[in-house]
């Protein structure tokens, strides 16, 4: 195949109806059925990358090999199509006019009047067109931000407009995903507000292709043929998405309405062969029928916004199927953990884990969770900020070291057993300058890590100031926390452990980042088959 298929996903009458996971579904279909696919996200906000936003705001930022702190969504796609992404993949605003005004100090628009139209446009086509320009896709799909009739979106739509007509008839087409919300008073499905929704984007000159229609009701033939008549697509075009028990039985649900066969029609593509989900329905039938259940505390200190740790959750459902184990995740606030009332919180967990996270709130209540969790044998997996408190508390409790801390939570602490990076000194601007993206680790041998890696050298993503204080490591090793895992060029403690404990493990970087349905991080399967152990052991 020659040209490059662009599929762009525009969403309508409501925010947060799942366009990624639609998006993610169906090039995971388009992927099972022979086509080289990949997604991209164009965010309407103006942040040049989700970095600098609290996990409150947007959930949590995700972190590719390369090094780009992106939206959550790319998490969604590398967890269907088990392909990495990258910084091309995820393109906001803020990047979008910050490209714009540097071209425009270079003096690459002398004599030019800087307009959105064309400028901004012709930025945002170029980025659309970026990684279908590399040849290594057969297929592009785009997921525009925000929802139809917003004023940040526009500028999206209208490259999306000018695109489609660049690219000619059967290059592109428009997913448009809107909800059809049901009436309980009046016992029916509306279908109004898509009216409504298909018109704003119509008025921007975009026509959807395919109607892709949340609902919590199934879709009645009627009800889809006036949706056909009334919004400009094919009867066939018109595609119930119903709640599902779990995301990753959307392309299924799909499958059955046939997007993936409208979509490659109207593209002018051939089927090809039958999509090969085998491993991925493997995967459900595990996933649906757990042997046994087992309780985690995931204690963190943005709780209360389960996106805040999308990519945890994710990899638990991972290694749960791998286990044949339902993971039950108990939600902990950090902030209310404290010495008189941790056992309470933690004593009916079997496995425990600590999430990242950045400031001092909630610091506290995390190392008594890491205390108990340590004393009392229950299954321990700390991440970043996580492997970090493991280390303050085992310094505090078991070195004696009174006030060990980080840098980061107290600058004048006698005992910095957690200190800021030596290359991060200096650095001012907070946006895109921690350590980031995949660096190395060369893991010891009789080591816990290496039996879950079960090789001596990985590769992980990072994204942290702050690493464990490297002249008091031969006093933690002696007192019986070992660092298992060490960067090979620069000598950064990755992985600690402790041998004497059914699993108490502690990271810098964040695995969770590179767990998919088809190849569930080893360390949380690793985690979770312990935690299993520990609770029949019990």
């Amino acid at each position: 195949m020659n040209q490059t298929k662009y599929v762009f996903v525009t969403g309508g009458v409501t925010s947060s109806l799942g366009k990624g996971i639609i998006a993610a579904s169906l090039a995971k279909l388009l992927q099972a059925r022979g086509y080289r696919t990949t997604i991209q996200k164009f965010d309407p906000y103006i942040n040049v990358d989700p970095g600098t936003l609290n996990p409150y705001e947007h959930g949590e930022c995700y972190v590719t090999d390369d090094g780009a702190e992106t939206d959550l969504d790319l998490g969604h796609y590398e967890r269907f199509l088990n392909v990495p992404t990258s910084q091309a993949n995820n393109v906001t605003t803020g990047s979008v006019y910050l490209s714009v005004i540097q071209k425009e100090r270079r003096g690459e628009f002398l004599g030019k009047t800087v307009q959105v139209v064309p400028h901004i446009t012709n930025e945002i086509k170029q980025r659309m067109q970026l990684l279908g320009n590399s040849g290594e896709y057969d297929i592009i799909i785009t997921e525009i931000g925000g929802t139809v009739g917003d004023i940040e979106s526009l500028p999206y739509i209208e490259s999306v407009r000018q695109l489609t007509w660049d690219l000619g008839e059967h290059n592109s087409i428009v997913i448009h995903l809107t909800l059809v919300p049901y009436l309980a008073a009046a016992k029916e499905l509306k279908t109004k507000p898509t009216q409504h929704s298909v018109k704003a984007l119509m008025e921007s000159g975009v026509k959807a292709d395919i109607l892709v229609c949340r609902t919590e009701h199934e879709i009645s033939d009627e009800i889809r043929q006036k949706l056909a008549s009334f919004c400009n697509v094919s009867k066939e075009a018109v595609i119930q998405s119903i709640d599902a028990k779990s995301i990753y039985g959307v392309p299924n649900l799909m499958l059955e309405e046939g997007l993936d066969k409208v979509a490659l029609k109207k593209l002018d593509l051939p089927l090809k062969s039958t999509p090969k989900l085998q491993e991925w329905n493997s995967f459900l039938q595990r996933l649906y029928n757990p042997n046994s259940v087992v309780n985690i505390g995931l204690v963190g200190k943005y709780v209360e916004l389960q996106d805040s740790y999308k990519s945890i959750l994710e990899a638990f459902i991972h290694a749960g199927a791998a286990n044949e184990v339902k993971v039950n995740v108990i939600s902990i606030h950090s902030e209310f953990v404290n010495r008189e009332n941790v056992e309470d919180k933690l004593s009916n967990l079997h496995g425990l884990l600590v999430a990242p996270g950045f400031g001092e709130r909630g610091v506290d209540g995390k190392v008594e969770a890491v205390k108990f969790a340590r004393e009392n044998k229950i299954p321990f997996l700390g991440i970043c900020l996580g492997m970090q408190i493991a280390v303050i508390e085992f310094a505090r409790n078991v070195l004696g070291y009174e006030g060990a801390d980080s840098t980061e939570m107290n600058s004048s602490t006698s005992y910095p057993v957690i200190n800021i990076m030596e290359d991060q000194k200096d650095i001012v601007n907070k946006g895109g300058t921690m350590r980031l993206g995949a660096w190395k680790c060369a893991i010891k041998e009789n080591t816990t890590a290496y039996s879950i890696y079960g090789k001596p050298e990985i590769e992980e993503r990072h994204r942290h100031r702050y690493e464990f204080n490297g002249k008091y490591l031969e006093a933690f090793e002696q007192g019986g926390l070992k660092a298992s895992g060490l960067n090979p060029e620069t000598g950064l403690v990755e992985i600690v452990e402790i041998e004497d404990h059914p699993f108490f493990v502690g990271v810098q970087y964040h695995p969770e980042y590179k767990s998919t349905v088809l190849n569930p991080h080893p360390l949380f399967v690793s985690f979770i088959a312990a935690v299993a152990k520990n609770k029949n052991k019990k």
